[in-house]
């Protein structure tokens, strides 16, 4: 019977296993896809789930959009629908998908049309798409609705057949991993004449539908796209793997990204050719260290792009450099990049163009084998700022800059005459203008007031100081060349100032961060514990960012708050311990995705949250506050590596956790099997004396004589006494916490634990002698009092069975600096060698029975050192050099 009880499973492993498959269960999509409004996509999506409802399956609808159609509205009869949530907006009141009453009612297939749609500002997530994703994590089926021009990487195709430019898409992805596809087709004239009878918009807006996106040429090519959309998923499901693999080995798609909005038709184009072709691609941007300089909307188009190439499947890809076709080049070749794709607008001429090669052109003379596909785009973005107007490139335009560039060559001006009143030659008042010209190009930015510097130090020298004076003219032979020359000087000066400054920068933003991160990554090595690294890693991140910081190393929704340190600069960040923050980190530790400000999920949370991941298991959320401006691209870039370097601390700290947990599950295994071993060997003599005393008592009676008789009953007690003792080590042992292996504590006084000891074994050896020493002073350590007693008396009753009924046992009490030494010494024959190894076990290897294992001790040595360990003491035992053995153990004096 207990066989099989050993081999039946456990039920609370089997409940957990099943709860843990509930939760890994992942929902699934079906989008209904066609090509244009009212072609019948909800009504089908509603039709298919009255025969789902009817069929028993438990079928909600989420968020139909309201539609002027009876017929499709009458398929909402019967169904069960949840009602929107109404937002305000502006003082109107919007309709939208209520996820979390979709989560907390959990059906098994949830409706919720319009894929594409950009939720109102109040909502947890801004696309409808991430409010689905939402629901198929938690294990929900979902029937949507999309249409062709809403999937972004056929953005601007259905641009350039349309002329209207579609905001509202859904990622790629979405539509490659649903589950199905199922596309809604209709003749384009029958699809017109709805339009006219206004059964898909009203009147007035079905005839400015018509005469802009929805004409017949238009919705033919639509219609046939949304075809080859689906083609290409059917036909891609059909391959076979190998197949797959052979093209990804043949074929590597290469994107360059720059600021230019001609960049995202490149990257759209690559998405679909990658798609096509079943590729991987990458999308490359290069930051050019030769002295371009980028305001922020420039920056923002950067990081969007690569976001878009993101987004589509890609994989990013930023270096620096200072040739960029060089620098893409040596990319393609280490990386076995087949293809390149480059984004190609229609610029001006000018003077400079005329003596540099394009870009393509270099790439093709660098990378002969490989294809270079250009995409005609948009001309390209001119960009403005405030303070600073762009001329073109590094070229800027600034009163600042101008004031400063006026005052420096006025001061050359006077420096230079005060030089030539003292017939100072003119080759040092030369000097003197070079020297304002770097200056200039050092404090000013961009190249235009280095270039103009240059060109009025000319200017300001031929005019003051050459003959005649004030006036441009200049009689000797030799001016012209030293005007040309000075010229060529000054402006090769500035132009390599201006690359110095930008290659400064940017090394020093470069040494910065990593400075940064091998300061942090070298003290995250040396830090121990979860507390410390938390603590350590919020000071990181608020002397950084200047913003106050929490971090949550569980679930915000099952611990009670995380761990929080202020900024000097926030007056306020108690904020972030509020429940609606902590809500949106709960949200951040279950979906594994970023949230908070700045995002586009949980857009009116004060603070940025981002998880930290480590091999697909979120170890702690960080919450920075937003209080005083939403972070920058830069910064979250910064925060997303220096969280890889808490991310591999916390995962360390994690296994080494697990490692402790281990080895103590270990020592609790060890000390049952050492306690059945000891029990199963020692319990059986004394009850098989017990027993045979007994019977023969029972069984002779007054046939024993009384001399007899009183040994029988003496050998019972002697045998009812050590089970006594048994059992009170064993009572002993469950004093320990099994989960820690550590004990309650207190400051116990020596003196009263060592009479306490010897009044209770006097009571068992009345007639044997034991010298007992303590300190003078009074002795105070942290311990059971009960446990070390315990410990004492089987070290006591060990020296007493192992020594001469006339010799002495000592029992010794002494400080030594941070420890409390006991020391139990006999005078008998003392340990064997053999015996030290297993001394402290009570089973050994060869089967032979440790030092203290006669009959009234067992366990007794074994006990004492699993106590002695769990007061983080030490225990050990020697031979004697004038005889015998002595017993010692130490505890510490500090509490730990």
């Amino acid at each position: 019977m207990t066989n099989q009880d050993d081999q039946r499973p456990n039920p609370d492993l089997l409940l957990e296993s099943i709860r843990s498959n509930e939760t890994c269960k992942r929902g699934k999509l079906k989008i209904f896809l066609g090509y244009a409004a009212g072609v019948g996509k909800t009504y089908s999506m509603l039709d298919d789930a009255r025969e789902k409802f009817q069929s028993g399956i438990d079928v909600v609808v989420g968020y139909v959009e309201p539609h002027a159609r009876p017929e499709t509205m009458q398929l909402l009869e019967g169904l069960p629908a949840l009602p929107p949530k109404v937002v305000k907006h502006k003082n109107i009141e919007l309709k939208e998908f209520d996820l979390d009453a979709a989560l907390g009612r959990k059906p098994e297939l949830i409706l919720v049309d319009e894929l594409a749609h950009t939720n109102d500002i109040g909502m947890r997530n801004r696309k409808r798409y991430q409010d689905i994703e939402e629901l198929l994590n938690a294990g929900i089926d979902v029937y949507t609705t999309v249409n062709i021009q809403h999937i972004e990487s056929l953005n601007d195709i259905v641009q350039d057949i349309t002329k209207v430019a579609v905001r509202e898409t859904i990622p790629d992805y979405i539509f490659d991993n649903a589950d199905t596809v199922e596309i809604i087709d209709f003749v384009p004239d029958e699809l017109l004449r709805r339009f006219e009878a206004g059964k898909v918009y009203r009147p007035a807006r079905a005839e400015t539908a018509m005469k802009n996106f929805f004409t017949k040429e238009n919705l033919r090519l639509l219609r046939e796209i949304a075809m080859r959309k689906a083609a290409d998923r059917i036909s891609h499901d059909n391959q076979l793997e190998f197949c797959i693999a052979n093209k990804m080995a043949n074929v590597k798609l290469l994107v360059c990204v720059s600021e230019s909005p001609s960049s995202a038709k490149s990257i759209r184009w690559t998405a679909r050719t990658a798609e096509a072709f079943h590729a991987p691609w990458t999308a490359i941007y290069v930051d050019n260290i030769g002295g371009r300089l980028f305001d922020d909307g420039e920056k923002n188009d950067i990081q969007a792009n690569l976001d878009l190439a993101k987004r589509l499947g890609a994989e990013t890809v930023r270096l620096n450099g200072h040739d960029i076709a060089a620098t893409i080049a040596e990319y393609a070749k280490i990386s076995g990049v087949t293809n390149i794709v480059i984004g190609k607008s229609k610029t001006k001429k000018s003077l400079k163009s005329l003596f540099e090669t394009d870009l393509e052109d270099k790439l093709i003379s660098l990378l002969p084998n490989v294809e270079i596909h250009i995409i005609p785009g948009a001309p390209q973005k001119l960009y403005r700022k405030q303070k600073r107007i762009r001329i073109r490139e590094n070229l800027f335009l600034s009163w600042p800059d101008t004031l400063k560039t006026i005052g420096i060559l006025l001061a050359a001006t006077l420096l230079s005459m005060g030089l030539r009143a003292v017939d100072i030659g003119d080759q040092n008042v030369i000097m003197v203008f070079i020297l304002s010209v770097l200056v200039i190009s050092r404090i000013t930015m961009g190249h235009l007031y280095g270039m103009v510097a240059s060109v009025l130090s000319v200017l300001l020298f031929n005019f003051f100081f050459t003959v005649p004076f004030y006036t441009f003219n200049a009689i000797q032979p030799g001016y012209p060349i030293t005007f040309v020359i000075m010229f060529l000087a000054a402006f090769i000066t500035s132009t390599l100032t201006v690359r110095i400054k930008t290659q400064v920068r940017l090394s020093v933003e470069r040494e910065h961060r990593t400075r940064v991160l091998y300061e942090i990554n070298k003290k995250l090595l040396v830090t121990r514990g979860l507390e410390n690294i938390v603590t350590l890693t919020n000071e990181y991140i608020t002397k950084i960012f200047d913003r106050s910081v929490i971090f949550y190393t569980q679930d915000p929704e099952d611990s009670s708050t995380g761990v929080l340190m202020q900024s000097p600069s926030d007056s306020e960040a108690s904020f972030l311990l509020k429940d609606d923050e902590r809500a949106v980190a709960h949200w951040v530790f279950l979906n594994k995705k970023r949230a908070g400000a700045g995002t586009d999920t949980l857009m009116g949370a004060g603070a940025y949250y981002m998880p930290i991941i480590s091999q697909g298991k979120v170890l702690g959320v960080i919450g920075i506050s937003c209080a005083n401006g939403k972070l920058d691209q830069n910064s979250r870039l910064f925060l997303r590596m220096l969280t890889s370097q808490v991310a591999m601390a916390l995962e360390r700290q994690s296994l080494s956790d697990e490692q402790r947990r281990i080895v103590i599950e270990s020592e609790k295994e060890k000390m049952r099997s050492n306690l059945l071993r000891a029990i199963s060997h020692d319990l059986r003599t004394p009850l098989t004396g017990i027993l045979g005393a007994s019977s023969a008592i029972l069984e002779n009676g007054d046939n024993l004589d009384k001399h007899t008789h009183d040994e029988l009953i003496s050998n019972i007690k002697e045998d009812s006494q050590w089970l006594i003792r048994m059992v009170e080590n064993l009572l002993s042992v469950t004093r320990i916490n099994e989960g820690t292996m550590n004990v309650a504590k207190s400051p116990e006084a020596v003196e009263e634990i060592v009479a306490e000891t010897l009044s209770r074994i006097r009571k068992r050896f009345p007639n044997r002698k034991i010298s007992v020493k303590v300190p003078d002073e009074l002795l105070m350590v942290p311990m059971d009092g009960t446990l070390i007693e315990q410990v004492l008396i089987n070290l006591l009753e060990n020296a007493i069975k192992h020594s001469p009924e006339e010799s002495a046992v000592e029992l010794e009490v002494k400080k030594e600096r941070k420890f409390a030494v006991f020391e139990v010494r006999d005078n008998g024959e003392g340990i064997a060698e053999q015996d030290f190894p297993y001394l402290f076990e009570s089973y050994v290897p060869n089967g032979k029975r440790s030092s203290d294992s006669s009959r009234g001790m067992g366990i007794g040595l074994s006990i004492c050192m699993s106590i002695i360990k769990a007061h983080n003491g030490k225990m050990e035992a020697a031979n004697r050099k004038e005889g015998g053995a002595v017993f010692l153990f130490k505890l510490p004096l500090e509490g730990k």
